[in-house]
């Protein structure tokens, strides 16, 4: 009789070892890829939910389908106008075809990982070191549309690659602070030269205006003399036209 109860408790604790082995529960962004004596089972990737496998004979590989961020480390980049800089980058992919993310490549995250690497190097090397700094945007579409076409057989769709930073040798950054410099300088001494130009037409057409009408000319006489008054100065200068002086100059003169 003992020996009969056992074996009952045996065969009931193997039964719940081999039915919590059979049950899986899936979340709403996991998937699960069957594989059924070592093939691909029918009905592709199951999930989310409870999943039931046949003990012993089926094999389940979990898949996330969150979008993933992965970071890529700094690249040792020579650019096409022969410059080394540094640059790291980021690039959000998520898996849309689990059965390919597991059957078409052995670990899809470092496949990503290092095609993203070698395709960073690649595209960098062949830009100039001013369209990196200033054509940001439209590199990163091509980073992002090479890695999709690479990844995409993997059942992996990359959604954005962006540069994070650039680092520039200090010999570099001198170089271009010196230009930025001298750029600013330029334009403030074209700015200043384009000031000084408008002035002197508006002092033409004034000095014009005033020679046909003697009488503005009195008037602004008169003008200066009350913008001098209003200042506590001893000493007051009145302008004298030379209209006056004329007749004496004349006269020395001969």
């Amino acid at each position: 009789m003992k020996i009969f109860a056992l074996e009952v408790v045996l065969i009931v604790v193997f039964s719940i070892i081999i039915l919590a082995n059979s049950i899986r529960i899936l979340r709403e962004y996991e998937r699960g890829v069957v594989f059924r004596l070592g093939r691909l089972a029918a009905g592709g990737a199951r999930g989310p939910g409870l999943i039931i496998l046949v003990p012993v004979i089926d094999r389940m590989v979990k898949v996330s389908l969150r979008t993933v961020v992965m970071d890529v480390p700094p690249q040792d980049v020579i650019t096409q106008d022969n410059v080394s800089i540094k640059v790291n980058a980021v690039v959000y992919f998520r898996v849309i075809a689990p059965q390919k993310a597991i059957v078409e490549v052995e670990n899809f995250l470092f496949a990503t990982s290092q095609i993203s690497q070698t395709t960073l190097r690649s595209v960098l090397g062949q830009s100039e070191l001013d369209d990196l700094l200033s054509q940001r945007e439209k590199i990163n579409q091509k980073l992002q549309q090479i890695i999709d076409a690479h990844t995409g057989p993997w059942g992996i769709k990359v959604s954005n690659v962006e540069v994070k930073q650039i680092d520039l040798p200090q010999e570099m950054q001198r170089a271009m602070a010196k230009q930025a410099e001298a750029e600013r300088e330029r334009r403030s001494k074209i700015i200043a030269a384009e000031g000084e130009f408008q002035a002197s037409k508006r002092l033409a057409d004034a000095a014009k205006i005033l020679s046909e009408e003697p009488s503005a000319l009195t008037l602004r006489y008169l003008q200066t003399l009350r913008e001098i008054a209003t200042e506590k100065n001893s000493t007051t200068i009145f302008p004298v036209p030379i209209d006056l002086l004329k007749p004496f100059l004349s006269g020395h003169e001969k």
